[in-house]
């Protein structure tokens, strides 16, 4: 359904996408994964016609997306990480005008958008000033608002970025719904890891190329067999990190508030070797043991943090 071969992206100097190809087929959810300029935004402009690639091609539902971007802007709903709401406009004035952009007639359009604030669980907002939603509530309407016209392409720029835990959980489950529809799902960024199961295939992208593509299974063999150890501590975490670090076994220690996660590529003996070196050591463990693999975590193992 989606197509992108050997893009590249130049600002200048700088070169956003560096020969990125992909392939998406109909039905897929496809997780785009990587830091804050990696390249997942400019491709998502690129694919939603309003940014042209300075070279390769793009192509949605067999259309190009710079000689065709009539054909395809009807197959694609576009949800940018930020956009814009008018003053004194309410939620169903706000879907009526953007159903008209696509000549839906009224009458249709008066059937389309009860279900579809249904949908965002936004029907007893109908009524309600847009600028006078929370942002959660906002980011649902935005949703709404990329399905009017029923795409079969959804292209969704970081949109559980700023939301709190109960707003993620609620775009959540709007996204199984939409998943079982059949839509082909282009999502980025920091809701992937809550969104693993529901995740066909994920993308690692990092500098502009892509450096993993696969399952969640895949990128996570990628690991070559490594655990992640977390340990979590109640004092002393600079002097448990120099400790680890002198372990051969260990390829990785990074500091994330009291815990420590480090990739080792040990037995479970060894493991159990290293557990008790921590003890004499008289170290504060509270816990010890292995993290299940998500999507934060294989994404730092692979990238190693470069560039973020």
């Amino acid at each position: 359904m989606i197509q992108i071969e050997n893009l590249r992206k130049q600002y200048g100097k700088m070169e956003a996408l560096k020969g990125l190809s992909l392939e998406i087929g109909k039905g897929q959810v496809f997780g785009f994964v990587g830091p804050n300029g990696a390249g997942k935004s400019t491709t998502m402009l690129i694919l939603a016609t309003l940014l042209e690639p300075t070279s390769g091609k793009a192509y949605v539902g067999g259309f190009d997306v710079v000689k065709q971007p009539r054909e395809v802007r009807k197959l694609i709903g576009y949800m940018p990480d930020f956009f814009g709401v008018y003053d004194n406009v309410t939620a169903d004035e706000y879907l009526d005008f953007y159903a008209s952009n696509y000549d839906i007639p009224a009458a249709e359009r008066r059937e389309i958008i009860p279900k579809l604030l249904e949908l965002v669980s936004l029907s007893h907002k109908r009524d309600a000033y847009v600028d006078s939603l929370s942002r959660g509530m906002k980011q649902r309407l935005g949703l709404a608002r990329s399905l009017v016209h029923n795409p079969e392409v959804l292209i969704l720029d970081e949109p559980a970025s700023g939301l709190d835990p109960r707003a993620r959980i609620e775009l959540r489950e709007i996204l199984k719904e939409l998943r079982e529809m059949g839509k082909t799902i282009l999502i980025s960024s920091h809701i992937l890891p809550e969104l693993a199961e529901m995740c066909d295939v994920i993308g690692v992208i990092e500098g502009g190329e892509m450096v993993a593509t696969g399952s969640v299974e895949e990128i996570n063999a990628r690991m070559q067999g490594q655990k992640l150890l977390k340990l979590r501590l109640l004092d002393r975490w600079d002097e448990a990190a120099r400790l680890l670090r002198q372990m051969p076994l260990l390829t990785s220690v990074t500091r994330e508030g009291n815990t420590l996660v480090a990739g080792f590529t040990g037995t479970d003996d060894e493991q159990v070797e290293l557990l008790q070196r921590l003890v004499e050591a008289g170290l504060p463990l509270a816990s010890f043991g292995e993290a299940e693999g998500n999507l934060e975590e294989i994404f730092l193992e692979i990238t190693k943090g470069v560039g973020s």
